[in-house]
């Protein structure tokens, strides 16, 4: 089993990853952590070595709990939602877990909804964490 997990830093994504930790133990699945930051090329190289390193420090922390982990920093150019949905075919992850935070209905319209678009479009279940 493979469970992909939406990263991007926020206290929502962290607490993804500690459910990810607890269905990977309980079905054996492999993490698969992934950050999408949309730009592509022109993201700065400074914050592409930064999340790098926190990407890093996670997939340590699920290997020192004897879980298999990868992480993915994802520069295509896409939206976060369109670039997990992809991800997640791809890689035939089997669940997808992330973070919700809460946006009023005029920031949804105005800046989307990234969790609203993998729900609807995820090749496999979602499970989100607020």
């Amino acid at each position: 089993m493979k469970i992909l997990v939406g990263f991007d830093g926020s206290k929502v994504s962290e607490a993804a990853l500690e459910l990810a930790a607890v269905h990977a133990q309980a079905f054996g699945a492999q993490i698969f952590i992934v950050q999408s930051m949309v730009g592509g090329p022109e993201v700065p190289k400074r914050d592409f070595i930064n999340n790098e390193r926190e990407l890093e420090y996670h997939k340590n922390q699920f290997q020192q709990k004897d879980i298999a982990c990868e992480y993915l920093l994802s520069v295509r150019g896409l939206e976060p939602g369109e670039d997990l949905t992809r991800l997640a075919k791809e890689q035939q992850v089997d669940e997808i877990i992330m973070g919700v935070k809460r946006r009023s209905k005029v920031g949804k319209l105005v800046f989307g909804s990234t969790a609203q678009y993998v729900i609807l479009n995820a090749p496999c279940p979602v499970v989100t964490v607020k």
